[in-house]
């Protein structure tokens, strides 16, 4: 199989020059849970940080309730380069809805006229910065990996296999999702207040309940577990079809509880129900960038690869010696995985 590595595909949109006479202003759209920011809106606000230098950085909370005035609070601290926090307050947002969100947006912008809008490139930007964009008549640019200039962007294309350079050109706000594996936000203490941006309420007296459009939240489905988000965590480990059923797949459960990990899975393995979609790492699942990746029969698809080679330490195994996994990682052992992850459960201590 030909080489993985990245291959640096030009393309350029444009004038060449990357002179810009507008002055640089960013709105990122923050996600907050349980009173708490989201670690992938602080690195979207390390990559707005990317832009400029004498860039204005707007933080946009929306939702109801203490929850919201909890996160917001935390994030007037979090992050130095916040100049203020704008903070949506109405039961309209409590859920992430994107077309009341997508206006929420939209108003914001209109009345800041930010030069850029940043989300980062989970489930809930992809989600809503397309509407945005719709209603601002302009052209996202996605999955953004690097930022060399105000105007000029890096993503991957092919499956990650090749990087497109783009140079955006349009004559309204740029509209960015980013990877927040690309953009790791460098630990912030907390021993200082005198660096607080400001906390602004916005005026939503024009913000009409027609703005919900024809959807609506049902409910929140998901699993109780105590281990690590998946696209936060320091460790993942991660199972494929070499598991054979959903039974086999709770060896990955165990492994994974034992040393304080996220569990991953191939879409191979979602297709054959051993577990839920969320788990599901790569180009249709997610972008994972952990300091270890643990892959058990995992062969190495080119779009499971795309989620997770980014990785610091890659660590495989798999009984076909010529898999495309090994061809990634860092460690691997060609073994059966009915033999190693038993004894790795046996041999590693028990989570403290």
């Amino acid at each position: 199989m030909a080489s993985i590595a990245l291959r640096a595909l030009r393309r350029r949109i444009g004038p060449l020059s990357t002179s810009n006479s507008r002055s640089i202003s960013t709105l990122v759209v923050g996600e907050h849970e349980g009173g708490k920011v989201k670690p992938s809106c602080l690195s979207a606000v390390e990559a707005a940080k990317s832009l400029s230098k004498d860039n204005s950085i707007s933080l946009l909370l929306a939702g109801s309730g203490s929850s919201l005035r909890e996160a917001a609070a935390i994030a007037a601290s979090r992050h130095p380069s916040v100049s203020q926090v704008l903070v949506a307050d109405s039961d309209i947002f409590t859920h992430p809805l994107a077309e009341p969100w997508a206006k929420l947006i939209h108003l914001i912008q209109q009345r800041g006229n930010y030069s850029h809008v940043v989300a980062s490139s989970g489930s809930f930007g992809k989600n809503i910065l397309p509407r945005v964009a719709a209603l601002l008549d302009v052209s996202p640019i996605t999955d953004v990996v690097e930022i060399s200039d105000s105007h000029l962007f890096v993503r991957p294309i092919y499956a990650g296999n090749a990087l497109s350079t783009v140079r955006y050109n349009g004559a309204g706000p740029c509209l960015l999702t980013v990877r927040s594996t690309s953009f790791p936000v460098a630990p912030i203490f907390d021993d200082s207040k005198s660096n607080e941006a400001p906390i602004s309420q916005v005026d939503l007296s024009t913000f009409s309940e027609e703005s919900i459009g024809k959807s609506r939240y049902v409910k929140l489905a998901s699993q109780e577990t105590e281990r690590p988000d998946l696209g936060n965590a320091r460790v993942v480990v991660t199972g494929g079809r070499g598991l054979k059923n959903a039974e086999n797949f709770k060896m990955i459960e165990k492994l994974a509880e034992k040393l304080g990990a996220a569990v991953g899975a191939t879409r191979a393995a979602v297709d054959a129900g051993f577990v839920p979609n969320d788990l599901q790492v790569g180009q249709t699942g997610k972008i994972v960038a952990p300091e270890l990746y643990m892959a058990f029969g995992v062969s190495g698809a080119i779009q499971h690869l795309a989620g997770m080679k980014d990785s610091k330490v890659i660590v495989a195994v798999n009984k076909d010696a010529d898999a495309p996994i090994f061809q990634v990682a860092d460690y691997g052992l060609v073994g059966d995985l009915f033999e190693v992850i038993p004894e790795l459960l046996e041999k590693l201590p028990e989570k403290k």
